[in-house]
């Protein structure tokens, strides 16, 4: 049997930054993680629900430690999945990384974005248009804002010391989502499976390094 480690924020030194989070204080989000599943983009809200083979999850977790802000997010198979799911997985991981190699000083926000989104169009994927990815440091989100989609050249001019936090959201079919009841979990609005992956980034003299695992 494989013994797991666990390792919690807070026995790290740090705080989660999600837990309490949100600008309707009747209404903050209560977890730790978010936990999206299948057709869940962002903002899953752990639970009882149980996982099934065939299953895909996102887990996004923020951390605020010596006054800095960390996100990251990975998503996972559970057992075997679809050739169709594979595939999305893939190609939004593949994104995530062709981003980053053009988040480096002197190119522009938007370079990012035009990047992630060819490649997710190329596989006939959609990217998400109404979350974004975000500056971070100081602040959980900052800006500038990094969309997943875009023109070349064009935004904010990146700089040596900006810490980002790229994350394509790819759903398998339509771009379009919806807000549960609940006023966090945003799924895909044709129930379509969806995935998400990020890192935190800080811009470099001739690149970026990746500070999330």
């Amino acid at each position: 049997m494989v013994k797991l480690k666990v390792v919690g924020i807070k026995n790290q030194g740090g705080e989660p930054a999600f837990k309490g989070y949100g600008n309707d204080k009747n209404n903050l989000f209560p977890a730790s993680l978010c936990t999206s599943i299948n057709d869940e983009v962002v903002h899953g809200i752990p639970g009882n629900r149980k996982l099934q083979g065939g299953d895909i999850i996102a887990i996004d977790v923020g951390v605020k430690k010596n006054n800095f802000f960390g996100d990251g997010a990975w998503t996972y198979p559970v057992g075997r999945i679809s050739s169709d799911k594979e595939r999305l997985l893939k190609v939004t991981e593949e994104s995530l990384y062709i981003g980053i190699e053009k988040a480096k000083a002197g190119n522009h926000v938007h370079d990012i974005s035009a990047a992630v989104q060819a490649r997710i169009e190329q596989e006939g994927f959609s990217v998400v248009r109404d979350l974004v990815g975000h500056g971070v440091g100081r602040n959980l989100h900052e800006e500038p804002a990094i969309p997943n989609f875009g023109e070349s050249g064009t935004g904010m001019r990146l700089r040596k010391g900006m810490t980002l936090a790229i994350e394509p959201m790819v759903n398998f079919g339509t771009f379009r989502v919806r807000v549960d009841a609940d006023g966090w979990t945003v799924r895909t609005a044709d129930g379509l499976p969806s995935a998400h992956f990020e890192h935190t980034v800080l811009i470099t003299e001739n690149n970026s390094e990746i500070l999330t695992i």
